[in-house]
């Protein structure tokens, strides 16, 4: 006769006490512990790593950006540059020029005014990394003003003209190119920006009038920029301007081992 089995019997379940929660829960996705300094205040647990090769495991810091903005006046390329530079997130630098000071302007602070015989002198000594003349005033930008920022992983903000801008992408020096980011800020229409232009109240009629169909010239070069922003709001604009920043700070080709 076939032999029965008798039906075995279920298996008990055994029960443990819960574990403790980790004083700091590890956050997998970005490979770190949530804790700033690590489990005990210090050094950062590599141990949330797992079984990764050390190899893997690298520090890196990354070289500076320099974010070049161009745009005809009454654009609000400025106001966002000094924007940038006053929260902290880019120095700006400070462009060299012959022209007079306006109300409230100090020298050192908008910008270095020199005497045109000053300027010729840097000229001739190679101490701009661009230099134009502008609405019958010369303006440049000092190498000195942005080469160690750059090396030293510091982002530079720019407020720079079509000319300018054209001589920038043109140096032939590496660091220059691998760092280089350039917006074009456009007003909305030309009757905005005349609004704009006469909405200052700092400069004459006869000056308003040029710098309009300056302006207008200006603007037939935005196509030869990587990046285009329309201007609308102030608020608008600086989101969409910081938003490029930091974008551009993720790039893999800014990274350098520590």
């Amino acid at each position: 006769m076939p032999c029965s089995s008798a039906p075995a019997s279920p298996k008990k379940k055994c029960s443990s006490p819960p574990k403790p929660a980790p004083k700091h829960s590890p956050d997998r996705r970005h490979g770190r512990d949530r804790s700033p300094n690590g489990p005990a205040g210090g050094a950062p647990d590599l141990r949330v790593f797992g079984d990764l090769s050390p190899a893997l495991i690298v520090f890196m810091s990354r070289t500076g950006i320099l974010f070049l903005v161009s745009g005809p006046s009454g654009s609000g390329k400025s106001t966002l540059c000094r924007r940038l530079a006053k929260d902290g997130e880019a120095e700006f630098s400070i462009s060299c020029t012959t022209r007079q000071p306006r109300f409230g302007e100090t020298h050192g602070r908008e910008y270095f005014f020199l005497t045109r015989e000053e300027f010729a002198a840097k000229v001739a000594a190679g101490e701009f990394l661009e230099h134009a003349l502008v609405h019958g005033n010369h303006y440049g930008t000092l190498r000195s003003e942005v080469l160690g920022r750059l090396a030293s992983g510091i982002d530079v903000v720019m407020d720079i003209d079509v000319q300018g801008a054209a001589q920038v992408r043109a140096c032939d020096d590496e660091s220059i190119h691998l760092a280089l980011v350039d917006l074009f800020v456009m007003p909305p229409d030309e009757q905005e920006l005349a609004a704009r232009l006469n909405g200052r109240g700092t400069d004459s009629a006869e000056v308003i009038e040029l710098r309009l169909r300056n302006a207008i010239d200006e603007m037939r070069h935005w196509p030869e920029y990587k990046y285009r922003l329309l201007s609308g709001t102030h608020e608008e604009d600086y989101a969409k301007f910081k938003a490029l920043l930091f974008g551009e700070r993720l790039r893999v080709a800014r990274l350098k081992r520590d």
